[in-house]
C-alpha cells in the first residue's frame, strides 16, 4: 500500500529555494552591463524576472494571472531579496522596452554556474546505445514551429493568415543538452541555417539532420572539415550508381553514388554513399533512403544513426507542452524573446533540481510538483525525495545550451 511522506519544514518557500539557485550578485551586475537598470525605477530587473520564472511555474495565462497572484503573495515575494509585485502596465512595459540580452546572459550565466557546482550535470551519459558504439560526439540537428498570434504579431506572419517562430536546435546526443539554437520566424528555410547551427562542430564528430537541412555546398564543407554527417535524401536527388555494396537483413540497398545534376555536382563534386533500408515506424515497416559521407559504417550504423534523431522531437514537445511557451504575455518582438529565455532558464533550474536530488520521475511530473508547492514552506529536497506514486527510473531530455535569437 502506498505511504504518503509529509515532506519537511523550512524557512523559506519552494519558489525561493528555486531561485537561491540564481546566484544574487548576477542579475543587477548584467542589468548594469545591457543597460536595463537605467530603464529601472520601481520595478527592478529582479524583480521582473521573478515574475517571468513565476509565470512559467504557474503556466499563467496573462498579465492580470501574474500580477494579481504575485500581488496576493506580496509579503513571501519580498523574501526573494526584495522582490516586488508589478503592475499590469509595468510588466507590459518592461518586457516591450528592456533589452531581452539580460534574459540572454542571465541564461548563460546560471548554466555556467550550475555546471561549475556539479560538472557532471553536463556531461550526460556516455556509455548506452548508439552513444556508446561510436564513442564520439553526435549532434542532431532539427527545428521546431511556435504559433503566435497573426493579428497581434505581424513582425511573426510567415502566411496570409499565420504567425509564427521557429526554433532551430542542435542537441548533443551523448547529454541530451542542446549546443546552439536559432530562435527566428518561420518565414527561414531550415537549409539557409544549417551553417550557422554546425559552425562549431568540430572534426571527426557527427551530425545528423533531416533532409530540410540538406545543402550540398553546405554538405561539401562539412567534409572538408573532417565532419562525419547523416541525413535523409530528397526524393527529387539525381545521382549515378558507382558501386553497390553487400547487403543483408532490413538494408536494402548500400550503393556510392556521385551527383548527376550539373548545378548539384558543382557544389558537392565527391562520392557519397546512399544507404536504402527498412524502419519500423508506428509498427508499420517504411522504405527510407539516407545519405552519408562515411564509407566505412556498416550500413545498419547509418540507420540507427539516422533514427537518434528523432529523439529531439520528444525535447521539442516536452518544453512546449511543459512551460510557457503557448500563452505569450506581450505581442513584440522583445517579449517573446523574454519569454522564451526565461522559459529555457526555467528548465535548467528544474533539471539541475532532478539531478541533484536523484528524480527518477518525468520531467512533467517534477514540474506539476513544484507547481502545486510554489508557496509552501516545505524543504525542497525532502519534497522530492518523499514523492512518488511509480518505480523505475525516466529518462530526461535536454538542457538549453546554447541558443541565439537572430532576426527578432
Amino acid at each position: 500500500m502506498y505511504k504518503t511522506t509529509t515532506p519537511s519544514r523550512s524557512q523559506f518557500a519552494v519558489l525561493r529555494q528555486i531561485c537561491n539557485l540564481i546566484p544574487s550578485h548576477l542579475v543587477p551586475r548584467l542589468a548594469r552591463e545591457t543597460g536595463v537598470d537605467k530603464k529601472a525605477r520601481t520595478f527592478s530587473p529582479w524583480s521582473h524576472l521573478i515574475s517571468l520564472i513565476y509565470a512559467h511555474l504557474t503556466h499563467a495565462i496573462g498579465l492580470n494571472d501574474v500580477c494579481d497572484a504575485l500581488r496576493l503573495h506580496s509579503g513571501l515575494l519580498v523574501t526573494l531579496r526584495a522582490a516586488t509585485p508589478p503592475s499590469r502596465n509595468n510588466l507590459s512595459h518592461a518586457n516591450k522596452e528592456r533589452d531581452a540580452s539580460l534574459a540572454e546572459k542571465v541564461f548563460w550565466a546560471v548554466l555556467g554556474h550550475l555546471q561549475s557546482l556539479q560538472p557532471a550535470f553536463a556531461r550526460g551519459n556516455r556509455g548506452k546505445g548508439v552513444a556508446r558504439r561510436f564513442r564520439r560526439v553526435i549532434h542532431v540537428v532539427d527545428s521546431t514551429t511556435i504559433q503566435l498570434v497573426a493579428s497581434c504579431m505581424d513582425w511573426a506572419k510567415h502566411r496570409r493568415r499565420k504567425a509564427a517562430a521557429k526554433c532551430h536546435l542542435r542537441l548533443d546526443l551523448h547529454s541530451f543538452l542542446p549546443r546552439f539554437a536559432i530562435i527566428d520566424t518561420a518565414r527561414e528555410n531550415d537549409a539557409k541555417r544549417s551553417r550557422e547551427l554546425c559552425a562549431a562542430i568540430r572534426a571527426g564528430e557527427i551530425v545528423v539532420f533531416d533532409k530540410a537541412y540538406v545543402d550540398f555546398a553546405h554538405l561539401f564543407d562539412l567534409l572538408g572539415r573532417g565532419v562525419f554527417w547523416v541525413s535523409r535524401a530528397k526524393d527529387n536527388m539525381a545521382c549515378e550508381v558507382l558501386k553497390t555494396l553487400p547487403v543483408a537483413g532490413r538494408i536494402l540497398r548500400d550503393e556510392i553514388v556521385v551527383l548527376r545534376n550539373a548545378g548539384a555536382f558543382a557544389d558537392y563534386p565527391d562520392v557519397m554513399r546512399r544507404i536504402t533500408a527498412l524502419v519500423e515506424i508506428d509498427g508499420t515497416d517504411l522504405e527510407m533512403v539516407f545519405l552519408t559521407n562515411n564509407m566505412e559504417w556498416s550500413p545498419a550504423s547509418v540507420a540507427d544513426l539516422y533514427r537518434c534523431r528523432w529523439s529531439i522531437e520528444a525535447f521539442f514537445k516536452q518544453i512546449k507542452q511543459t512551460l510557457q511557451l503557448a500563452d505569450f504575455l506581450g505581442h513584440s518582438a522583445n517579449a517573446v524573446r523574454w519569454q522564451v529565455w526565461t522559459a529555457l532558464l526555467v528548465y535548467v533550474l528544474l533539471r539541475f533540481l532532478a539531478f541533484v536530488h536523484g528524480w527518477h520521475h518525468s520531467f512533467t511530473r517534477l514540474f506539476t510538483l513544484v507547481r502545486t508547492a510554489l508557496w509552501r514552506r516545505w524543504n525542497l529536497a525532502s519534497l522530492l525525495n518523499s514523492y512518488g506514486t511509480a518505480s523505475g527510473a525516466f529518462g530526461f531530455i535536454a538542457t538549453p545550451q546554447q541558443p541565439c535569437f537572430n532576426g527578432f
